[in-house]
């Protein structure tokens, strides 16, 4: 946070440190709540402990829900520090008392905890920083009005003007709308409308598949499918072949139409590897999206374990669904414009390590994916490679093993902050 406070001078940084204060706001609250009441923005940071906040986050939020004072209305975003273990579940935990206190909820980041001393960290951060500031700008954030599951839901499209086009990239949206399916169809056309890029539609239930994968792992020698029907040349050459792809479908059976589970499938033709790792993903999706836990479970964490950044999600079921279109087309052409990244989070972080002993072990068979996973690094994460670290955490215990280090405890905190202390002078 003194990282981005550094960085952006024309914001003013107010921290409300509520850990050591916390005895005292259970004594009196007014103090904080005339802090919250003052602020435009209210970032909730914390480090991830045990699948959630501390438990000083916790309590902070039942001082806040008691003392009753209304924040409703103002933005509110989260940024974490953690080894991504479960950094999803803390972080649906904090969204959700941010919509129950009528927040402006925007998408939060976690971070690991050395990103900072790193470039590439520093970038993610920066991103983070700069997609906040045009979902600000948009207006687009979560916890405004939804329909009612009772409601009808008509969209009649084509009521985006068209966004002027420039020809250096193109985008993939992948659907598999039916003829007759004219509200998605509609949203599909404003979405592109709303494009400051040109785009191709794939329309996946239109494609002759000869049958679905059949897990015979004949790919995995050099990436060609047993089946005849040419669909690897065509995922690789057509749809995969963009600066970010974009999948639009209407929800069914608490997923889609089963031509999309096909589509996923013989994708295994990529095997393990993050093929489009770095380019944006965005959904539209006709339906009760925010009633489908799993399904929103399911989209972040293919967008994390495939190294995309997730820019946005367009549904129908939000009180303006022609905003909702338009906002994520803007936010999603803004990724693709700046080159947004982001951090895996625990779905990225677990999935690739799973899948990394996998392919390891079994790069006899898997020699696809071991030629990839080697030539981009993936066994380089292997605990038992960082020889120096290693060492250098056995001479800390046995430091501490010594008469009297006990005592000495914050010389280790302290020792742990001087990277970040010098990290903040030279990027000041």
């Amino acid at each position: 946070m003194r990282y981005l406070e550094k960085n952006h001078p024309e914001h003013t940084f107010c921290y409300l440190d509520i850990a050591p204060k916390l005895k005292s706001l259970e004594k009196d609250f007014s103090a904080a709540a005339e802090e919250l009441q003052a602020a435009e923005m209210l970032i909730f940071s914390y480090p991830v402990y045990t699948f959630l906040a501390p438990y000083q986050m916790h309590r902070f939020l039942e001082l806040l829900k008691d003392s009753k004072v209304d924040i409703s209305g103002k933005w509110s975003t989260q940024f974490t520090t953690s080894k991504h273990f479960f950094d999803t579940t803390a972080h649906r935990f904090i969204k959700e008392n941010m919509l129950d206190l009528g927040l402006k909820v925007l998408p939060g980041l976690s971070a690991d905890m050395e990103d900072l001393l790193t470039q590439k960290g520093r970038r993610e951060l920066e991103n983070w920083q700069e997609m906040t500031k045009l979902r600000i700008n948009l207006g687009s954030y979560e916890g405004g009005n939804r329909r009612s599951r009772e409601e009808t839901v008509r969209f009649y499209g084509q009521q985006v003007e068209e966004t002027l086009k420039t020809s250096d990239r193109n985008i993939s949206i992948v659907t598999n709308a039916d003829e007759n399916d004219i509200p998605l169809r509609n949203m599909i056309a404003d979405f592109q409308h709303a494009l400051t890029f040109k785009s191709t539609v794939y329309n996946i239930k239109e494609y002759p598949f000869s049958g679905g994968c059949l897990g015979c792992f004949s790919c995995a020698k050099n990436g060609k499918c047993i089946h005849r029907d040419g669909f690897d040349s065509y995922l690789r050459n057509e749809i995969q072949n963009a600066s970010g792809i974009v999948y639009a479908f209407r929800i069914k059976n608490h997923f889609t139409d089963s031509s999309m589970k096909c589509y996923d499938d013989r994708q295994f033709c990529n095997g393990h590897r993050a093929v489009t790792a770095g380019r944006p993903t965005a959904y539209i999706i006709a339906g009760d999206l925010s009633n489908e836990e799993n399904l929103r479970t399911l989209i972040e964490a293919r967008a994390s374990v495939g190294a995309n950044y997730l820019s946005a999600i367009a549904t129908d079921e939000t009180a303006d669904t022609v905003k909702s279109i338009t906002d994520a087309a803007k936010a999603f052409s803004h990724s693709i414009e700046k080159d947004i990244v982001e951090p895996r989070n625990f779905y990225g972080i677990g999935g690739n390590k799973i899948f990394r002993d996998l392919v390891y072990e079994m790069r006899g068979l898997m020699k696809a994916d071991h030629r990839f996973y080697k030539a981009n690094g993936y066994y380089d994460d292997f605990p038992q490679h960082h020889k120096k670290r290693v060492l250098f955490m056995n001479f800390v215990g046995m430091l501490l093993s010594l008469p009297g280090a006990e005592k000495k405890k914050w010389m280790m905190t302290k020792g742990m902050l001087t990277p970040y202390e010098k990290v903040l002078k030279e990027n000041a």
